[in-house]
């Protein structure tokens, strides 16, 4: 991948997290990667605050993801994701030294298309709707963010209210670990974030967005399909070949 390229310069960018549907109306995805492939390097994931999280990839590229600048900003990292349900979640004033700034959003109204490569992330987004504050549904109001390094698709899912159509998830494809937002009603329920992680079926959940929801309660909703992994640091790396044999919820320090 050539560095900082656009991929809206140079033409698509083929996803290695694209997923083909075997059925309909009830869809079953098959990833084009397989399990046992080699990735590339390790990714750490560190816990920031809030619903950032940072990626850090092996040629070195840090994101922050829904950042609003309270959380994850020093150093700056080179991207920076962002969704505007509210201020908790973007910021209009970025530091300059942010080379890449994606909103979930466009301004200028209809759905925010991101495709962009920087170094050895390629990063792209499915939009999804949001509530405005009269409780109105607003199109294409929230991004969830996929980030595909190292042989690993990463998923956040932002400030989802939304469940997900067939589409969307076809659009999302495989996502071997994904960022949740736990909140239990500012987003969606428990019981709807519980349905959509468990049709994503990622190796490794990481909560966000938790607020007062006490993590037994969502816990208990995901039920015995999952492992749990209370970590007492907030940081973990992975990579393909480190990923758990079962689906596993990993609660970072902080969260």
């Amino acid at each position: 991948m050539a560095p900082a390229a656009s991929a809206q310069e140079d033409g698509p960018v083929p996803s290695k997290c694209m997923a083909i549907a075997q059925a309909l109306p009830k869809v079953t995805y098959a990833s084009f990667t397989p399990a046992q492939a080699a990735g590339e390097g390790e990714v750490a994931i560190t816990y920031a605050g809030h619903s950032t999280y940072l990626i850090d990839t092996p040629a070195g590229v840090r994101i922050a993801t829904d950042f609003s600048g309270v959380y994850g900003g020093s150093p700056p990292p080179r991207v920076a994701t962002m969704n505007k349900a509210h201020r908790t979640h973007y910021t209009d004033d970025p530091d300059p030294a942010i080379e890449h700034v994606l909103r979930g959003w466009n301004p200028a109204g209809g759905p925010a298309r991101h495709a962009e490569v920087v170094d050895d992330v390629y990063i792209r987004n499915v939009t999804t709707d949001i509530r405005n504050w009269g409780g109105e549904l607003e199109r294409d109001g929230n991004s969830i963010f996929i980030f595909e390094v190292a042989d690993l698709c990463i998923g956040h899912l932002g400030h989802l209210h939304t469940r997900l159509s067939d589409a969307q998830y076809g659009a999302i494809g495989r996502l071997d670990v994904v960022m949740v937002p736990i909140d239990g009603g500012i987003t969606q329920s428990l019981t709807g974030m519980s349905e959509i992680t468990t049709r994503l079926q990622s190796s490794i959940v990481l909560p966000m967005h938790r607020h007062s929801t006490p993590m037994a309660e969502f816990l208990g909703i995901m039920g015995d399909a999952f492992a749990v992994d209370f970590r007492n640091s907030r940081s973990l790396t992975v990579s393909l070949r480190s990923l758990p044999d079962r689906p596993t919820i990993v609660i970072l320090d902080g969260v």
